[in-house]
């Protein structure tokens, strides 16, 4: 017994996709199997999130601030992480992930100017600091920004 293998007991499950309306032949007439009274055989059903007129969850949990829509996610690497790749490499954001620097790349990479850089290499990243492209371009290696 595994996850893959769970079903749902016998007849647990029942299909709500009947065609209401339609009359005794259907097999689904007068009440069109919404049963007898009460607030779910009438029209007009509550929203969702309605807790029968107590204060909803979602209105007794504290908000604070907001999050903005528009922002990204950027990760930050250090001059020092590009320490790992071989002379005259060419480091993309897909060689930084196979090499374990990355573990998700979110919305874009960018290169920090923190550490020290021996090795000419060719870096091809979303950004690039003032001081990580200058210690980049020092050893005599390219920046470009993808």
């Amino acid at each position: 017994m595994d996850l893959s293998n769970l079903r749902p007991a016998e007849g647990s499950k029942q299909s709500d996709d009947f065609r209401r309306g339609r009359g005794h032949g259907s097999g689904n007439g007068k009440t069109a199997g919404k049963g007898h009274k009460g607030q779910k055989a009438r029209s007009g059903a509550t929203r969702p999130g309605f807790e029968g007129g107590q204060m909803p969850l979602y209105r007794r949990i504290p908000k604070r601030g907001f999050t903005n829509r528009n922002s990204k996610v950027i990760v930050g690497i250090n001059v020092s992480a590009l320490e790992r790749f071989e002379e005259g490499a060419e480091v993309t954001v897909a060689a930084l992930v196979e090499s374990g620097v990355v573990k998700n790349p979110r919305d874009g990479v960018k290169i920090l100017g923190n550490g020290e850089l021996t090795k000419k290499l060719n870096v091809k990243v979303d950004a690039f600091s003032e001081g990580a492209k200058a210690k980049i371009e020092a050893v005599g290696g390219t920046c470009e920004v993808i």
